[in-house]
């Protein structure tokens, strides 16, 4: 496997509330997280970050090769348990911190599965020969709508709820995650990102720069130029890997 990250504040804001953390956790097994941090002046970055240490600690506390997916999948389930709690508690300390929290997107590699789990809007997509696919399911007021029937999938992009989060890292004692496995072949490519990336290109637009792009060492670079060249008002969190 090969893995890639970078974040950027962006174009607009001057601080960068995102993070991201990857990390091989033994032969074939790889480990990799975005968080998106929302709340204040300082808050937001502190919630993501502590929600990314405290998630990748938990991982590589509990999880080792021999685990079966089902028990993989409750080490990624406590993690994420963990982090919330620890958020959580932070934003009690001080009114500095007060409503803090962050989004989570993360993807556990291993022999026998790989798992994506997330809470919020950052995203995962799979990149194959059959094109690109979103794994996993934004936990937002737009995306509620539009399973409704609400909202159409475009007319979501521009609505003005369309940074409502309706679940969180951090924001209450407990959280519910998602958990999605991924059927992936050698050289797929993964894809993690805060929603400063996806809010400004098209899965179509993402799969050409991965597919079809110069290389995949400069595939996250890339993303980050185009979500500049259009504005970029949101801090951009990208993490690629490509199965090899």
């Amino acid at each position: 496997m090969n893995v890639w990250g970078l974040t950027d504040p962006g174009m607009v804001r001057k601080q960068n509330q995102d993070a991201f953390h990857t990390e091989r956790l033994g032969e074939e097994c790889l480990l990799a997280v975005v968080c998106d941090g929302m709340g204040g002046a300082k808050s937001g970055n502190v919630a993501s970050r502590l929600a990314t240490d405290v998630f990748t600690e938990e991982v590589k506390r509990s999880f080792s090769p021999e685990k079966t997916p089902e028990e993989a999948e409750r080490v990624l389930y406590n993690a994420v348990k963990l982090a919330n709690i620890t958020v959580y508690e932070h934003s009690l300390i001080s009114e500095e911190f007060s409503g803090m929290g962050t989004t989570l997107v993360a993807c556990l590699i291993y022999p026998r599965a790989i798992l994506v789990i997330n809470v919020g809007d950052s995203r995962a997509y799979h990149f194959s020969t059959d094109g690109v696919k979103c794994v996993t399911t934004d936990h937002s007021v737009v995306e509620m709508m539009v399973r409704r029937g609400e909202l159409t999938p475009e007319e979501a992009k521009n609505h003005p709820s369309k940074n409502v989060i309706t679940r969180a890292v951090g924001t209450a004692p407990t959280v519910e995650a998602d958990v999605f496995r991924v059927k992936a072949g050698r050289g797929d490519c993964l894809l993690l990102c805060s929603d400063g990336l996806s809010n400004l290109m098209a899965d179509e637009e993402m799969l050409f720069e991965v597919a079809h792009g110069a290389k995949l060492d400069d595939c996250c670079q890339r993303l980050l130029e185009i979500a500049k060249d259009r504005g970029a008002p949101d801090n951009v969190t990208a993490v690629l890997i490509n199965l090899t």
